[in-house]
């Protein structure tokens, strides 16, 4: 017999049972399912079905008037800048280098990364995303890294902790024995719950002086994920030398790839490597029309990612939107132009859910215990069900009720690893939400103190600052592609 959840105490140590959903599953062999039950033992999911018989004490969510869908997976999100959130709203990728890569992104203390990255973790929780990929390029020490690390380690959600460093060369902070104390000390038992990769840029440098970097990941066994095809700075050379190197493998997530050649785009292809695309960022910052078209023409696997909030929010609703949105507006656009007229939409609704689920477990590669609600899966979940927003019923097409009119406030329950952490619209988090308050709160005094305030409200409006045009953003090489010529 089921009981009715009460309080969020009563989920401790019970199965869980999410009554009457409309279930998407992502999973093919199943589909999408209208009034159907899903059952969470421990950490797994347990059945799927109608009227399912389960255990005795089980609790039970009516999920009658919502979506039950997996949960959401973020590929690629610079978490400590979330201290900064919205600063750079009309910044473009220049502004943003100019900031964080040349000038003041040095100024970020350990304490500074831990608030940003808490704030992060708590954020990514409340929106649904039960896995985030934390592209921890703020490390200037390993005292940033124990702090990013240390913040993540808080928020019971799924973490893969990418270790970068914007401000050094890869192949000296990869080979730097603190770096390698501090994978062993940190990462040496690290879990389904938080993994570990290396995250770095390969600018095209013909020495490939980044191979040593490639050379610490395949020696800690940990995946790679590196920004390709990223306007002016970096491109096809990269690519290439990953290629020529032995590099190029299934073990590399690129981000972007707005700005290849065809014969690159075939190179990722052929590895078995997936992307993520951060289609906000790349409408807005410059790094190349966001290439979903391009990527389903080679067969190359999609996931979504935020980026950074210091523009956009952390909302993977507003991620598989507006890849929705770029991909249709672009296939108008070529249509137009050939004075004809697009009768059927290639991308769907279903298939953006995709990427922001499967395709993000597939990125991390995780494609086999996450991103489906499958028998014997991991119970990360998300219920949108909000029985007081008009904009929640009637749900006629419930892939499409989902990209289109859903949104974060919509979220009633969120489970990851079967533990409940949002429940009937509200975080269970609350001792650390006013911890991360304070922290940011300390954190954005001590910035503007820092940055001085007059840099710091020029840098917020870069109309009325000049901002030199950084071709090359990576301090460490004076190595640039766009100058060598390899950008046309």
């Amino acid at each position: 017999m089921a009981q009715q959840a009460q309080s969020p105490s009563d989920f401790e140590g019970r199965p869980l049972v999410f009554r009457n959903a409309t279930v998407i599953s992502v999973d093919p062999t199943i589909g999408t399912l209208v009034g159907a039950d899903v059952l969470v033992v421990d950490q797994l999911i347990s059945a799927v079905g109608q009227r399912l018989i389960v255990p005795d004490g089980t609790l039970e969510i009516d999920a009658s008037g919502g979506v039950l869908m997996p949960g959401m997976i973020d590929t690629h999100r610079h978490m400590y800048q979330t201290a900064m959130r919205g600063f750079g709203a009309d910044w473009t990728l220049t502004d943003y280098f100019y900031f964080y890569y040349v000038n003041h992104g040095s100024k970020f203390r350990p304490q500074d990364v831990y608030a940003g990255n808490l704030l992060a973790a708590i954020e990514s929780v409340d929106s649904g995303v039960t896995t985030t990929l934390d592209w921890s390029h703020g490390l200037q020490t390993t005292d940033h890294a124990d702090a990013a690390l240390d913040a993540l380690e808080r928020v019971p959600a799924r973490f893969v902790f990418s270790y970068g460093n914007l401000a050094g060369a890869p192949q000296d902070w990869s080979t730097d024995p603190a770096f390698k104390a501090f994978v062993n000390r940190r990462l040496g038992h690290t879990t389904d719950m938080l993994s570990f990769g290396m995250s770095f840029d390969v600018p095209g440098d013909p020495e490939f002086p980044e191979r040593a970097a490639f050379e610490v990941a395949r020696e800690l066994g940990v995946p790679i994920s590196t920004h390709s095809g990223a306007w002016g700075a970096t491109g096809d050379a990269g690519i290439l030398l990953m290629a020529e190197h032995g590099f190029l493998t299934d073990q590399v997530t690129h981000v972007h790839v707005g700005s290849l050649s065809p014969d690159s785009y075939h190179r990722i292809a052929a590895s078995g490597a997936s992307a993520s695309l951060a289609t906000e960022s790349e409408q807005n910052a410059g790094q190349g029309y966001p290439p979903s078209f391009r990527l389903r023409e080679y067969g190359i696997p999609i996931s979504l990612s935020i980026d950074t909030s210091v523009w956009w929010s952390a909302d993977m609703f507003s991620a598989m939107r507006s890849t929705l949105n770029a991909d249709r507006a672009r296939e108008h656009l070529i249509a137009h132009e050939k004075k004809e007229t697009v009768t059927s939409n290639i991308l769907r609704a279903d298939d953006v859910i995709r990427f922001a689920t499967a395709g993000g477990a597939r990125a991390i590669h995780q494609d086999e215990s996450l991103g489906r609600i499958t028998v014997g899966r991991k119970a990360d979940l998300v219920l949108i069900k909000n029985d007081a927003s008009p904009t929640m019923f009637p749900i006629l097409n419930p892939e499409g009720h989902v990209v289109f009119q859903a949104g974060k406030g919509d979220i009633h329950t969120v489970v990851i690893n079967g533990k409940v952490l949002k429940y009937d619209g509200k975080l269970l988090l609350h001792d650390l939400v006013a911890e991360a308050q304070a922290a940011i709160a300390e954190t954005v005094d001590y910035l503007e103190s820092a940055v001085g305030a007059a840099d710091w409200e020029a840098s917020r409006h870069p109309s009325k600052v000049e901002v030199p045009i950084t071709i090359n953003p990576y301090q460490w090489t004076e190595f640039s592609e766009s100058e060598a010529g390899r950008i046309s």
